[in-house]
């Protein structure tokens, strides 16, 4: 696409010049005698780049550089000027200019110039691109109560400097929490760093998190930068804190308190300036009664503590994760988008999930790629979902009832059974998630004799 230069300069000369270089190398010249009317041009044109002489009649070129800035802050500009000072140039580059050209112009220099800043602002454009679709495979899904409220959590903790632990099972989405806590705060344009805690051997853990210098051990044969020097400015997300050695928490605390360290072999003190965010699996209090993890470590991180739910506590949420992954796989193994029959949801909200979100994305991957048709029906789900033993459901009880009272009752039972187990045989939980009085709850299980598991 051809892109369009606008040009402008109050010298009849200058524009005809630059308008006939730039035909010449496919650009589109638009032309502004004034600053006024240049601002004008750009909402009219859109152009590409600006090119920009800063002594004008009527407002001069920094001026129509700073409105134009306010206005279209991604808009790049190059400054010309015959008069240029040192000053002049280092305020328009601080005004937001892309660079600065002397006059008379050498037009290969103008060229040149020109393309280097198309090529800036294209780098750009597929930074913002990238970013976007980074966000969008970093959002959380949902509406439930769960994480409206986790959600609303994260805005107002986010752009503070507060350390994190979020605390959750396996595959309930830590690291996407992390994530929107970073993308959300203030170090957003700097790194984040992510560190397994459990899938690094431990004589390795403290060369990956602190460094080493060259020669520190055999196979040291140079310096190595560890996670919280490339994290400086920025996030270091520490996952599954809970299986780090006491020796590195103590490491690690020392380094939250002081904010400096020095590399595995070296004596050279860093200082180093990071958000610490941490998650686990593990229930940390109890590990600190098993003299597992360090309580001192543990109040230093719970400062703002986060949760994220299992995914049987928020199933309302499944048909729209499902229609997420099924979007997302199906754009990337290029096929048309796939969809659930209502029949396919049911079973899928049914069943109790103990992968909990990880296990739901692994099989909708699975069904966009097995599954042959673009509907996806309960013929298409694995067994354990549709199977009445597995699945969570209500199996079909009553069948065999003499009368309507006792099938009902028997269907009543199970119900209440399958639902407790769902949430562990938490009364409160079980008769909030099936929309019955607590006391009410607690009558039924007591005239179906149900044993409560603790």
């Amino acid at each position: 696409m051809m892109k369009t230069i606008l040009i402008v300069d109050d010298e009849t000369n200058i524009r005809l010049s630059l308008e006939g270089i730039l035909l010449d190398e496919g650009f589109r010249p638009v032309f502004s005698a004034s600053g006024e009317e240049a601002l004008d041009k750009i909402r009219e044109e859109n152009p590409d780049l600006m090119l920009l002489d800063i002594w004008m009649p009527g407002i001069d070129g920094l001026e129509t550089l700073r409105r134009a800035k306010e206005q279209w802050p991604d808009l790049l500009v190059v400054m010309m000027s015959g008069h240029g000072t040192i000053e002049t140039a280092v305020k328009a580059l601080k005004l937001g200019a892309y660079d600065f050209i002397e006059k008379p112009l050498a037009l290969e220099k103008v060229l040149t110039c020109i393309q280097n800043a198309l090529k800036m602002g294209q780098l750009l454009e597929e930074n913002r691109s990238l970013r976007a679709r980074f966000a969008k495979a970093d959002e959380m899904i949902g509406n439930s109560e769960e994480i409206s409220t986790l959600k609303q959590q994260i805005s107002i903790a986010a752009p503070t400097s507060g350390w994190v632990l979020i605390t959750g099972e396996n595959g309930t989405g830590k690291e996407l929490v992390a994530r929107a806590i970073h993308n959300f705060s203030q170090r957003r344009d700097k790194p984040f760093v992510e560190v397994n805690c459990a899938a690094i051997p431990e004589d390795l853990i403290e060369s990956e998190l602190f460094g080493h210098e060259k020669g520190s051990f055999t196979g040291a044969t140079a310096l190595r930068k560890g996670k919280f020097d490339l994290a400086h400015e920025g996030t270091l997300f520490l996952d599954e804190i809970g299986d780090m050695s006491l020796k590195t928490q103590a490491k690690v605390l020392r380094i939250l308190q002081e904010r400096k360290f020095e590399r595995v072999g070296g004596s050279r003190t860093i200082e180093v300036d990071v958000r610490v965010i941490a998650a686990t699996n593990k229930n940390l209090e109890e590990e600190i009664s098993q003299g597992n993890f360090r309580e001192d470590l543990f109040y230093r991180l719970n400062v703002l503590p986060f949760h994220v739910p299992p995914l049987r506590e928020r199933k309302e949420d499944i048909p729209a994760l499902a229609k997420h992954f099924l979007e997302h796989f199906s754009r990337q193994e290029s096929r048309e988008i796939k969809s659930l029959t209502p029949e396919a949801v049911t079973a899928l909200k049914y069943y109790s999930w103990p992968g909990n979100v990880r296990e739901l994305k692994n099989l909708i991957e699975r069904l966009v790629i097995m599954t042959p048709s673009n509907e996806i029906t309960p013929a298409h789900l694995p067994a354990h979902l549709t199977n009445r033993q597995d699945n969570g459901n209500v199996r079909r009880l009553g069948i065999e009832a003499s009368n309507f009272r006792e099938a009902k009752e028997d269907f009543e039972r199970e119900f209440i059974m399958q639902k407790l187990e769902e949430n562990d045989w938490n009364i409160s939980r079980t008769a909030e998630f099936i929309d019955l009085e607590r006391s009410n709850l607690h009558r039924k299980i007591k005239s179906y004799g149900i044993e409560l598991k603790k």
